[in-house]
């Protein structure tokens, strides 16, 4: 799934918001204890669950201090991986447990697990990959659609609350939720350390809503939640740069017009 598993990541810790687990406005060292970072002690404790959620911690992919949270956005990658000894500590079970039990196993994604990444991928700060299927990713999709439950008609396995909170635009990029990608903005700001704000929204021939879960290698879920769509393509990079405005350009044609 590359980066896709941020976006699961972002559902396992809004259920652990609701099973009272975590609270994403505490400090990361209130988790896993203080030094995890570069910065100094000071700074480190102004950094909290939700600005590792929203890529706003304030730090380089080295760890060392660049901003105060809050301040930046910045896609990072090795921050963002603190996220899964926070699940695990706050829930004392180990990452593969917990994601199963709370939500693969749950909603029948039989063919999703965590995997030691090769030492290439591993060596930049997040060692661990989530393989899986494109069936099981739009089971994911499909939970999404549900509003956070299995079927339309099924339980509640992750608060609407926390749902939309997940989906909700950041003060530090509009197009960016909570490790998801949202289309619906006037501006972006594009992943890299010094990514200047751009007008438009984050995919220019997608429709405002759509929800996006994005990784390397072009691996994508687009969610439409008014049409009940589900857009999936895993594989190899596409080989053209501009590969998302011209696939929503030819589903717009596809599309009914109401």
């Amino acid at each position: 799934m590359a980066s896709q598993q941020k976006s699961l990541i972002a559902f396992l810790v809004g259920i652990g918001v609701d099973k009272g687990l975590i609270d994403i406005e505490k400090p990361v060292s209130a988790y896993i204890g203080s030094r995890w970072s570069k910065a100094t002690p000071e700074q480190e404790s102004a950094i909290t669950v939700r600005n590792l959620l929203e890529m706003n911690s304030g730090l380089k992919e080295d760890l060392t201090f660049d901003a105060p949270p809050d301040t930046k956005f910045f896609y990072n990658t090795p921050a963002y991986a603190f996220l899964k000894p926070i699940l695990e500590k706050a829930s004392k079970q180990s990452l593969t447990i917990l994601t199963q039990l709370w939500l693969t196993k749950v909603i029948d994604m039989h063919d999703t697990a965590w995997e030691q990444r090769p030492t290439a991928f591993a060596d930049v700060g997040n060692p661990t990959g989530l393989v899986t299927t494109p069936r099981d990713l739009a089971l994911l999709g499909q939970f999404v659609l549900n509003g956070g439950k299995k079927s339309p008609t099924g339980g509640q396995l992750m608060s609407k609350k926390q749902l939309d909170a997940i989906f909700k635009p950041t003060a530090t990029n509009p197009a960016y939720g909570r490790l998801w990608w949202l289309n619906g903005s006037a501006e972006t700001v594009n992943v890299g350390l010094d990514s200047p704000r751009r007008a438009g929204q984050f995919i220019q021939s997608a429709p405002r809503e759509m929800l996006c879960a994005m990784g390397a290698q072009d691996r994508k879920l687009f969610i439409v939640p008014s049409r009940k769509l589900l857009v999936i393509r895993m594989g190899q990079a596409a080989s053209d740069r501009n590969f998302n405005e011209k696939l929503w350009q030819l589903l717009a044609k596809a599309m009914p017009s109401n």
